[in-house]
């Protein structure tokens, strides 16, 4: 499993270093895009700290030279982001499909950071035995965050699964087909992540899923309207998503051996 955990770890990378840009563009003012949700900036200021903090941890974990910080750092601060900006809204507008899904792909996010922190080596800061003991239990805390956006996602598209056809690309057919399908297999991936069985097949799949949605559905969109932030961000989110469920591929067992 080494190929899946560098290409997960490369991927998710890629993903954050392609959200730093894009903060850093919009606070630059080149070219007018601004970040949609869940990374919309609330000042230009903000949009440098955040842009310069998610290129600095994506090359971190990309050298490995202090990933795990770096990871760990990455998945709290995304993890704080859900409870204190997303779930008052959630809590406030129960009904609302949109702090759902922005709040739990930023939770996915963090889960699968904290996942991939327990993975990387201690190249750099060491906490020595304290560090050792709270890695594992992060990275189990990470695990079943991913599994419970999984299951938010299946839910919405069950809900929503008429707007979610609209999606589709037109040329492909039985778009509500594809629609419950996608649904099916979030909770069965869900399923298999937090039971830790069958994670490796569970977790290639649904990354190849998204790295496919990717090319097929976010890219022609992102081509549409190159000036849409939310189409960008949408873009990474699914990028993201796809680095993460190949880091979830590879997440360790409870022994600590990774799969």
């Amino acid at each position: 499993m080494d190929g899946v955990i560098r290409v997960g770890r490369l991927v998710f990378a890629a993903a954050m270093m392609c959200f730093g840009v894009l903060y850093l563009v919009f606070a630059g003012g080149l070219g007018g895009v601004v970040p949609g949700p869940p990374w919309s900036a609330v000042s230009h200021v903000l949009a440098w700290v955040v842009g310069i903090g998610f290129i600095a941890a994506a090359v971190c974990i990309v050298f490995r030279w202090q990933g795990q910080l770096a990871a760990t750092l990455l998945g709290i601060v995304l993890l704080l982001r859900a409870l204190l900006v997303f779930l008052p809204r959630l809590a406030m507008h129960i009904h609302d499909p949109a702090p759902w899904t922005s709040g739990f792909e930023i939770m996915a996010m963090s889960g699968a950071a904290l996942v991939l922190a327990a993975m990387l080596p201690v190249w750099g800061t060491d906490f020595g035995l304290g560090q050792k003991n709270v890695q594992p239990v992060l990275a189990k805390a990470g695990r079943y965050m991913f599994a419970v956006s999984l299951v938010v996602f299946a839910v919405q598209h069950f809900i929503y699964d008429k707007f979610v056809a609209t999606l589709i690309p037109a040329w492909i057919p039985w778009h509500l087909f594809w629609t419950y399908f996608v649904a099916v297999a979030f909770l069965a991936a869900a399923l298999s992540i937090a039971s830790n069985k069958f994670t490796a097949l569970a977790g290639i799949l649904l990354g190849a899923m998204f790295l496919l949605w990717v090319v097929i559905l976010h890219a022609p969109r992102v081509a549409a309207s190159p000036h849409n932030g939310n189409e960008w961000t949408s873009e990474f989110v699914a990028l993201a998503m796809g680095g993460a469920s190949l880091v979830m591929a590879s997440a360790p067992r409870r022994d600590g051996r990774p799969q």
